[in-house]
Formats: structure tokens, sequence, C-alpha cells
């Protein structure tokens, strides 16, 4: 029994569902990635008992038939291979045979019969989004996430879909990260998907909004149409279709943060200030703040100045960043990592931070709109 494909497609096959082979189980055929064969085409699965990848490639096949392969070895020798095609065959005694030009590898498989099946997802709501919406999105919350078990809920990401738009939340207890997108649907729901899942759903989006593809008119023009991913879910799993992957993954289940009731509706305090330069100074802050020297970053706002310090025993910051400031003045202390984490997401050359005081929750926007809104509580100041 063999099949024959193009190895670069093979390869990247195996490379992009890869994340969701776990590194240990107690079942030995989920360390492996299951091989499903056509007589046109091959059917790659990998899969934790939590989240599940699968696709397929084209190829040549002589019979159909199904084998588990290891992880490890399936992807390290097909990398490796010489040529553009490579034949994969398989023995009556279980054995894995990859051979491509002059080269030819070999390793022991697993029966299929010991590879757990995905679950069967009765589809009730399903929406589109365009990739690189999704990416940025993903990547504009996803370092708010909580890593306390705790608490398995707060350890996914917040899907609420409502009027017309898609907005994901993510927060940890110190901080609330909100990034919301049309996305053109009429229904009202939400779900809460772990940040695992998402980060494989992430690498596997396009970070190209289109794909070029050329008519058939006289002057050769070329039209732009944006790559897609289908969202499809029910009361417990999510389907992500992107580019011929498939993504499943359970829900969280539990009652989410009511995340709209933390966003303040007024403010005292609004500062617009350049994104790089507030960046910038906080890096030079990071230089002197460890484990073992922690310190919050001093930030006094006043006559057109974001006044930045720190000082610990390894050293001391003082900064002073021009700023449009409309409001109050005030004197604020924040942690500067969770500052940082999401600025270098943020868009736009500058940004607005609104405040309420010294002890009321920092609100960060983009200079215009509110698609992208941060929360992080302040920290009190000695003195």
């Amino acid at each position: 029994m063999k099949f024959t494909c193009n190895k670069n497609e093979l390869s990247k096959a195996i490379s992009n569902i890869s994340g969701a082979v776990p590194q240990k189980s107690n079942i030995q055929a989920l360390e492996g990635i299951k091989v499903k064969v056509s007589l046109n085409q091959i059917e790659l699965t990998a899969y934790d008992l939590e989240k599940g990848i699968k696709t397929n490639i084209t190829a040549t096949a002589d019979s159909e038939y199904e084998f588990v392969a290891s992880a490890k070895l399936f992807s390290e020798f097909t990398r490796k291979m010489n040529g553009d095609d490579i034949t994969v065959e398989l023995d009556e005694n279980n054995v894995v045979k990859l051979l491509s030009q002059s080269t030819e590898c070999s390793f022991s498989a697993l029966s299929a019969n010991e590879y757990p099946e995905l679950p069967v997802v009765d589809v009730k709501r399903s929406f589109h989004i365009s990739q690189a919406k999704l990416k940025t999105m993903i990547n504009m919350t996803s370092y708010a996430v909580s890593q306390n078990e705790s608490k398995p809920i707060f350890t996914g990401e917040l899907f609420d879909i409502a009027n017309s738009k898609l907005t994901i939340v993510a927060i940890d207890g110190f901080r609330l990260a909100i990034k919301s997108e049309d996305v053109g649907t009429n229904e009202t729901y939400s779900f809460v998907v772990p940040k695992k899942t998402l980060q494989e759903v992430a690498n596997l989006l396009t970070r190209d909004d289109n794909t070029k593809e050329t008519d058939n008119s006289d002057d050769d023009s070329k039209e732009q149409k944006e790559k897609e991913c289908t969202i499809s879910v029910n009361d417990r799993h999510i389907i992500f279709e992107i580019n011929n992957f498939f993504v499943i993954s359970r829900l969280l289940e539990g009652s989410f943060h009511n995340y709209k009731l933390s966003i303040p509706n007024s403010y005292k305090t609004e500062v617009i200030v350049n994104k790089s330069d507030l960046i910038n100074s906080l890096g030079r802050c990071s230089l002197v703040i460890n484990e073992k020297n922690k310190c919050p970053i001093r930030c006094e706002v006043s006559g057109g100045v974001m006044k930045i310090s720190c000082k610990t025993t390894i050293g001391r910051v003082n900064d002073a960043i021009p700023a449009d400031i409309k409001g109050d003045s005030v004197t604020i202390g924040f942690n500067h990592k969770l500052v940082l984490e999401a600025l270098r997401v943020a868009d736009g050359d500058k940004i607005r931070i609104r405040l309420n005081g010294a002890m009321k929750v920092i609100e960060i926007l983009p200079n215009e709109g509110e698609d992208y809104i941060y929360l992080i509580m302040p920290i009190q100041l000695k003195g």
C-alpha cells in the first residue's frame, strides 16, 4: 500500500497540524498523526482530546487505508527528504517507508483503530470573518488571558456576537483587553474559546488581507479577494475552517465576566501621546526592573507633559514625553509590562489614555474610535 504526493505540501500540512499533537498522552496513538489514504487524497489528523486539527492534500494512491505515524519522525523525515515528490509505503508489518529520489527512511506505525475519533459537531450557528481581522483580534487580546487554572473560564477568550459585531474579550484580574470588528450577522450569542486553541488558529490564519486573482478582461487587471475564516459552533464545540484546515475544539463552560460593566462611562483626564515615545520610555524603565527589583511606574500627567519615572537598586529613569492633555492633572502608578503588551499591538502612531484619578482603572484606546479598549488596574504609589 502506497501513495505519492508533493513533498512540500505534505511537510507543510504536517507542520501546521502538529500543534494539536500532545507531547505525552495516556493514549499512545494520540502522540502521532493519523493518516487516512484515499485514491486521490490523504487526510491528516492531530488530536489531543481538547482540540483537533485536520486537513487533506492531493495524492495518488493504489488503495484506501489508514495508519498512525510518529509525529516527530513523519515531520522530520518528510522535511529533510530530497526531491519534489515523496512516496509513502505501508507494509503488512505496519512499517512506514518514505522514498524520495535516492533517499529511503522507515519507522514503525500504529493501527488507526487505536486513534480516537474527532467529535462530530452538529453546527447550530456560523459566520464568516476576514482571516487578517481575526488574526489581529487574537493578537490584540490573547496576552491578557489568565494563566490561573483555578478559574478555567478565564483561560479562554470570550467571543461575543451582537449588533453585527464580533467582540473578543480577555481578562486576567489585572487587565481587560477588548477588540471588536464587523461580521455582518444579526444573531446574538456568545461562547468562550480556550487560548491554546486560538494560538493554533492564529498560526494558520493568513497575514495578508487579500489574495490576488487574475480575471479574464482584456486589460489583464487583477481583482482582490479577501480570504475568510468560517467559524461554526454549537453548545459544546467550535470549528474554525481556514485554508482547507479544520480546527475543532471544546468550548469552555461557565459564566464569563460582564466586561461591559468594567468600561468607564466617563473620564476626568484624557491624554493623547505618541505610542513609540511611550514604548521607548517604558522600555528604558524595564532595564532597571526585574523580579528581585520590582517597582511600579510613576506617571505624572500635567501641563502638556507626561512624566515617566522609576527607581530601583539597579538604577533610575526619568522621562518627559510631550502629550495633548485635557482635564485634571493626575499622578498614577502602573505595571510597565502590562502597559507595554497593550501598546505593542495597538494600531496607529498615537494612543489615548483616559483616567479617573489615581486609583481608578486606566483606559487605553486608539487615537480614533473605540474598536480596541484596554483596561488596566493601577498600582498605589508610596508617598
